[in-house]
């Protein structure tokens, strides 16, 4: 085992306890604070929530740094440089803009525009397995994505759920991103309701030790059950859609889901204003093994969230499609 492994693996351990260790740290500093109960018993996790403060840690522990005997503190000043050097890069681009070239996005669009993020005390946003990167895809996975890129712009059915407006998957929703990072959740009785400003998606998780619904019935984000576990909101999530095409959990990455995929979501109350969110993805018709990611919310009782209006003046799908046709016409 090389010491960076050693070292992450330290620090998935550590992740996993902050929770009560900042739990105990906000109830000594307000006064024995104790988390609050709905009516139905539930813990009042209500209002609105952004995960802003994790998104300068990249997903994916970088590979130039596998094998490097580097500490916890060394691998964060390395995630912050990586995203310093993407605000920089960013710039550039705006400024490409502003002589007539493509580029990307102004830097306004970006949430860390406004409020530059902080360290959430690990390297990478997945804390399992211990390289802290995806697990390798199936042989079979490896082929499907393939073979969608070859075929990418044959119909629009092949480009991706993002592009379409369809769905981010349950990681994609959570994971923070360049915008739309809050987080509504909502409680009626019996309920949690998770409202995500990105691709404005809205989940329904029913409280209860029912079983899941039919096998023929599935959907995008699955079927959610959702138990309390203590100060943790557990959501177990089944009966997935198949999807050849899903976006990955960021940007500019593809992956796909099968119906034999589950997810575990755990939301736990960390404090008066704090939320740790780890989410286990399990799809062994896609990964070799399965995979953690966590991070934290954080309260933001001033945050409003915008219309995700994707489909509105979406015209990437029809341009790319006719864009690609028109390649075909002048190959003949």
């Amino acid at each position: 085992m090389t010491m960076i492994r050693l070292i992450f693996t330290v620090a998935v351990s550590v992740v996993f306890v902050i929770p009560s260790v900042v739990g105990a740290q906000d109830r000594d500093a307000t006064s024995a604070w104790t988390p609050s109960r709905l009516a139905d018993g539930q813990l009042d996790i209500q209002g609105m929530w952004n995960n802003t403060r994790a998104m300068f840690t990249p997903l994916e522990l970088p590979e130039e740094l596998s094998g490097q005997d580097l500490t916890i503190e060394e691998l964060q000043v390395r995630a912050r440089a990586r995203g310093e050097g993407r605000i920089t890069r960013s710039e550039w681009q705006g400024h490409e803009n502003n002589q007539g070239g493509v580029g990307g996005y102004g830097l306004y669009w970006f949430d860390w525009y406004f409020d530059t993020p902080t360290d959430i005390g690990q390297p990478s946003i997945i804390v399992e397995p211990a390289t802290g990167r995806i697990p390798e895809r199936t042989a079979d996975a490896r082929e499907s994505v393939a073979m969608n890129l070859a075929q990418l712009h044959d119909s629009y059915a092949n480009m991706e759920s993002g592009d379409r407006c369809i769905s981010r998957g349950v990681l994609g929703m959570m994971m923070p991103t360049e915008y739309n990072n809050g987080t509504l959740i909502l409680q009626p009785p019996g309920y949690v309701v998770i409202h995500s400003e990105m691709i404005h998606n809205v989940r329904i998780i029913p409280i209860t030790d029912s079983p899941h619904v039919d096998d023929e019935i599935r959907q995008w984000e699955g079927d959610p059950r959702g138990h309390w576990d203590g100060n943790t909101l557990v959501i177990e999530s089944t009966n997935f859609k198949a999807v050849q095409n899903m976006r990955g959990p960021t940007a500019g990455t593809r992956s796909r889901q099968s119906e034999a995929q589950r997810v575990v979501e755990r939301l736990t109350v960390a404090g008066p204003k704090a939320l740790h969110y780890t989410i286990r993805m399990d799809d062994p018709e896609t990964y070799a093994v399965p995979w953690t990611a966590a991070f934290p919310y954080d309260r933001d009782d001033d945050y409003v969230q915008f219309e995700y209006a994707c489909h509105e003046g979406n015209y990437s799908v029809p341009n790319a499609l006719g864009g690609a046709r028109l390649e075909e016409r002048q190959a003949r």
